[in-house]
């Protein structure tokens, strides 16, 4: 017997027909994106960046030029990348991604300190000079928080920050305007130099932790006066949860991506400084190690075998290379403080 379908019921079935399609084509169409957004940013060359900001004049290319606007390729990369910033993403597929996140982020750290050294270090003579007024603006945009969606948004604030700094940069290559700086010296980049010893320390540790490692407590070791708040134990047991070891590896990913490229422009600008301290070849060092950070993985999955188990470990052998450049930094910094 011939079954009859009321017209009603086939509509309703059409209909569910078309909202399946039409959601498995957005769900696609969505994983599709989020591959394509999850791609690194490839690496630039720093001063011919440079050299286009200055439309092609090499006379504009002072000290401290291709400093300055590797600071801002930096963060227009971060905004300008394919899928924009993604760390405030309310959304899909932003908002299923976290890898390229945690990758913005880290950037977003070496950008930040760029910032606040360029601020306070590299565009004053000494201790009681007066700030320059744009980067005192640029520098505090870049500390906004990251991840606000609206009211304000995160990516105008950041933009408000390159934008002073591009006046700042425009000031300085003006050969009839004094009052913008940049001086490239020896005790200007060590302290520089300090503080992303201290970033790829704790990414090291960090990273290192992927394992779980008993930790024995060194905080007060090296000198018998020292003192500290609250007490802490002498050993402690520190593991990485398994969540949480692609969110540090692609941080750490990030920050030596973004530190790479500024330490290229430290290399061009603090030239004759390197030179004459003997430290161009440990600066170059440091680049080498970052640059093995930004090796393609083999895996879709940031893998965590043991030490010397079958599997590798992703986070160990990044631990591995930041540790080294480290290392490098720390007696680059011894170079630059001898005579």
């Amino acid at each position: 017997m011939r079954r009859l379908y009321h017209p009603r019921t086939l509509k309703e079935k059409g209909l569910l027909w078309s909202l399946g399609l039409l959601l498995l084509t957005y769900l696609l169409v969505c994983g599709l994106l989020g591959v394509y957004w999850s791609r690194q940013p490839e690496p630039f060359d720093v001063r011919q960046v440079a050299l286009e900001r200055a439309a092609g004049d090499s006379e504009r290319l002072v000290v401290g030029y291709v400093y300055t606007s590797t600071l801002m390729r930096i963060g227009e990369t971060l905004l300008d990348k394919p899928g924009g910033y993604l760390s405030n993403d309310l959304f899909p597929p932003g908002l299923w991604l976290d890898n390229m996140p945690n990758w913005e982020f880290g950037s977003l750290v070496m950008l930040r300190d760029g910032a606040a050294a360029l601020r306070n270090h590299f565009s004053r003579s000494q201790s009681q000079s007066v700030e320059d007024k744009d980067l005192a603006q640029a520098e505090p945009q870049f500390n906004f928080q990251n991840d606000s969606w609206i009211l304000p948004a995160t990516e105008g604030e950041y933009r408000k920050g390159l934008r002073a700094l591009g006046r700042y940069l425009q000031r300085l290559a003006d050969p009839a305007a004094s009052d913008a700086q940049f001086y490239a010296r020896a005790d200007n980049l060590r302290q520089y130099l300090e503080i992303v010893s201290k970033r790829l320390g704790s990414l090291s540790q960090r990273l290192s932790a992927s394992v779980g490692q008993l930790r024995i407590n060194t905080d007060l070791a090296g000198e018998t006066a020292a003192r500290q708040a609250t007490r802490s134990p002498e050993a402690v047991e520190v593991k990485t949860p398994w969540r949480e070891l692609d969110d540090v590896f692609y941080e750490a990913r990030g920050t030596a991506w973004a530190l790479l490229h500024i330490l290229r422009a430290v290399e061009l600008d603090f030239s004759e400084i390197l030179r004459k301290k003997n430290a161009l070849v440990s600066l170059r060092q440091i680049i080498r190690e970052l640059e093995a950070t930004q090796e393609p993985t083999l895996s879709p999955f940031v893998l965590n075998g043991s030490g010397f188990g079958l599997f590798a470990n992703y986070s160990l052998t990044m631990a591995n290379y930041l540790a080294r450049a480290n290392a490098a930094v720390i007696d680059l910094r011894d170079l630059l403080q001898q005579g």
